[in-house]
């Protein structure tokens, strides 16, 4: 049996909507793009179509919180790798770490952390995973040695990421 990936990976380009006067990537948008980059990763490497579930199951995940740092600029019409990994699960929700990077993955332009709930749509309540899911957490969770944010994002600055 193959072993499933633990880093996920997409490609795409940022757009002149979600830039600002500086041809920066607004502030604002880093988590969109994040969170688009997740969905489409999940679907193409684990087969998880999260908007299916929530239709079928009335299960879905929805962002508890999320913090960033902005490492470098992201230019308009740059392409870039986003990366994600799942770093921590309970049985009730996750923390998902993600990287935007230049499109040789030489530069850490942006370091997330974002935690997700499992939740009921029908009961409008925090859901329990399934088993199934919490096998799955279990194969491809990447731990990290740093409890907090601070600690991941001192450590990547220290390493001089580009």
């Amino acid at each position: 049996m193959n072993k499933l990936p633990v880093t996920l990976e997409s490609q795409t380009k940022i757009r002149f909507q979600d830039c600002d006067p500086f041809n920066h990537l607004n502030n604002g948008r880093y988590i969109d793009y994040f969170l688009n980059a997740r969905e489409d990763q999940l679907l193409k490497y684990y087969n998880i179509d999260i908007f299916k579930i929530i239709r079928e199951d009335k299960l879905g995940w929805v962002v508890s919180s999320s913090q960033l740092a902005y490492l470098k600029p992201v230019f308009t019409m740059e392409d870039i790798i986003i990366t994600t990994e799942l770093i921590r699960y309970s049985n009730k929700d996750l923390t998902v770490e993600a990287k935007m990077w230049n499109k040789d993955k030489t530069i850490l332009k942006s370091l997330a952390w974002m935690n997700f709930v499992h939740f009921n749509l029908t009961s409008n309540q925090v859901n329990v995973h399934s088993e199934t899911f919490m096998k799955l957490f279990k194969e491809v969770v990447s731990p990290i040695k740093e409890n907090t944010f601070e600690e991941r994002h001192l450590n990547f600055r220290l390493q001089k990421v580009n």
